[in-house]
């Protein structure tokens, strides 16, 4: 296949009333998922004479908000989706890298979304359009496997975020592959709990797709109630979850296993940030028979490019790893010298080829020139390679383990995040001397230090949630009289680590 829209071809025609997506409001079979999807295409195909362009959805996660992303990709178009709750800065920010080609949203946020594009389409009258099967085919077969399906958001180390294109190409390569590897089946339930602009939402949509298994989106305020949230395993009959272990922590936390133990879970998958061996332990002791995964891999290879089937119980300082590449990807480390890494216990930059990587960063081509480079191990022919900026080693069974990160980048509560967005919005508030932001591997938490006269920590924190991402905000504020600096001006941060 050359187009994800045959998956959805697919599936709507081996499984027409099987329940494809659903959340509490909401339920999608496979066939009105096709038909809202047409008629969103059929919808934009007929005001827009576009093709290859960006289109904003701007509507919280549900079937529907999927629904509008694939009529987008039968436009010859693709889709972005954006956070409803992302502060106005931040999407201002976006909106003007994007300069979208429109705005599909509903009559909930329709006035906001018209501060985004002269074009706003409301889905509510967009799924009422006449489906016209001759204007959608002329446009379907025009369009090819490097076309983009989607652009993701990052946090940017400048303060802008950098949007990642991704093509179809890539997508179904990751789609399939994982299946594959993983065993997802159409008797899957799968449980999404990762929002639709966070990459680790990609397994959960498409898994489902390619081999018409059905997703359920579970309500956010369950990740906060361990009880509601197993309930709700159960009620539904979840076979399968990818989250990050920071949701899987709070069950851990207050042993909700002991109250209640889903019957249907067997594939537990999780990753985007490091898994404590507690809490893995936990899971494991109370689902021996289930096959657990750990994954690993940033949104610019498509999301996943490494995976490691957990098959024991692990002792308190040792690390899971996030072991071998998937099918049709190659992963390997790079030295400061860009020399290959075989050997164990030495550790360089994870470096990724292969299909699975992205076609880049939208509108910033020297930002993606500088981390997808040509290989260094070839210098006969063009072959591009993403430089994840993450460091690894290999253990005594040539899996990779993740040490670090090569700059200032971390993960934290599932999500990307670069220090530096977090400093420039704290910097470009007004009387604000000085800021540096560290983070406390050991507590997992984002500190911020800063110096000013003007906020106080409760003044700091609201107005850091008018310019940042809800999970950006820092956990610890700590003002300082004297803040240490170097003679180039810059904050010293070898100084500020020993205050943590």
């Amino acid at each position: 296949m050359n187009n994800i829209l045959e998956f959805l071809f697919e599936s709507a025609k081996a499984a027409p009333e099987k329940t494809a997506y659903f959340d509490e409001q909401t339920s999608y079979t496979y066939e009105r998922m096709l038909k809202d999807v047409k008629a969103i295409g059929t919808k934009l195909i007929g005001r827009l004479n576009v093709k290859c362009r960006p289109i904003i959805i701007y509507m919280d996660k549900s079937p529907k908000a999927l629904a509008a992303f694939w009529g987008c990709v039968y436009s010859r178009n693709f889709y972005v989706p954006l956070d409803t709750a992302m502060p106005e800065m931040r999407i201002r920010l976006i909106v003007e890298n994007l300069k979208p080609a429109a705005v599909i949203t509903d009559m909930t946020y329709y006035d906001l979304a018209r501060k985004y594009s002269a074009n706003v389409f409301l889905f509510e009258e967009m799924v009422e359009t006449p489906i016209d099967e001759q204007l959608l085919k002329a446009r379907f077969d025009t369009a090819l496997d490097t076309d983009p399906v989607y652009v993701l958001y990052t946090s940017g180390s400048t303060g802008v975020p950098k949007g990642v294109v991704v093509s179809h190409r890539s997508l179904i390569d990751y789609m399939t592959a994982f299946v594959g590897e993983i065993g997802i089946t159409e008797s899957d339930v799968i449980a999404n709990q990762a929002p639709f602009y966070f990459d680790a939402s990609l397994i959960d949509i498409y898994c489902a797709l390619a081999v018409h298994a059905t997703m359920c989106i579970v309500p956010i305020d369950h990740f906060s109630v361990p009880l509601r949230l197993l309930e709700f395993l159960e009620k539904h009959e979840v076979t399968t979850i990818r989250w990050v272990p920071s949701a899987m922590k709070m069950v851990s936390m207050f042993k909700g296993f002991a109250s209640i133990r889903p019957k249907q879970l067997r594939k537990i998958i999780f990753g985007a940030e490091s898994m404590p061996v507690k809490v893995y332990d936990y899971w494991k002791e109370n689902y021996p028979e289930a096959t657990f995964v750990q994954i690993y891999g940033p949104t610019e290879i498509t999301g996943v490019c490494t995976y490691h089937v957990v098959d024991r119980l692990y002792d308190e300082g040792e690390t899971i790893p996030i072991g071998k590449a998937f099918r049709n990807t190659e992963v390997f480390l790079l030295d400061e010298d860009d020399r290959l890494i075989s050997r164990a216990d030495t550790v360089g930059e994870i470096c990724v080829k292969g299909s699975c990587l992205a076609l880049g960063y939208y509108n910033a081509r020297e930002k993606s020139d500088e981390v997808f480079v040509q290989n260094p191990l070839n210098p006969y022919y063009s072959e591009k390679i993403y430089r994840t900026g993450d460091l690894a080693k290999y253990n005594e069974d040539h899996d990779l383990v993740f040490v670090s990160r090569k700059d200032f980048q971390i993960k934290h509560m599932g999500h990307r995040i670069e220090l530096g967005e977090i400093e420039t919005a704290a910097m470009a508030l007004p009387n604000m001397k000085n800021a540096c932001c560290l983070y406390d591997g050991g507590k997992d938490k984002i500190v911020l230090f800063y110096e000013t006269d003007a906020y106080d920590e409760a003044a700091l924190l609201e107005a850091l949630k008018r310019r940042l991402q809800r999970y950006m905000i820092p956990n610890v504020f700590n003002r300082l009289d004297d803040f240490p600096m170097l003679r180039n001006g810059k904050a010293d941060r070898v100084a500020l680590k020993e205050m943590l």
